[in-house]
């Protein structure tokens, strides 16, 4: 799977450049010190953040949206898959 993922990133690298590696990580809201009374991370983040921990990504910014790539895993017993997801531009920090 991370050969598949290598070749999609080198792919699109090609097309609009070297991605942006984005930490999944806080979009749990975990780190922010009013958890559990925080918003809920917009979608795909919200779903993408329960699965991995990072993904490579690029604004398409003709399109006023971002793509990204990552490996992830929904529970321990279930294989990794290969995922992409497409999102709003604003739903990203700057």
């Amino acid at each position: 799977m991370e050969a598949d993922l290598t070749v999609l990133v080198r792919m699109l690298a090609g097309r609009w450049g070297s991605p942006t590696v984005v930490d999944l990580w806080p979009y749990l809201g975990l780190d922010n010190p009013d958890y559990p009374d925080i918003e809920e991370a917009p979608e795909p983040l919200g779903s993408l953040c329960m699965l991995a921990g990072s993904m490579q990504m690029w604004r398409v910014s003709s399109t006023g949206r971002w793509l990204g790539l990552t490996i992830g895993q929904v529970d321990r017993e279930l294989p990794f898959e290969l995922l992409a997801a497409v999102g709003e531009a604003s739903t990203l920090p700057k």
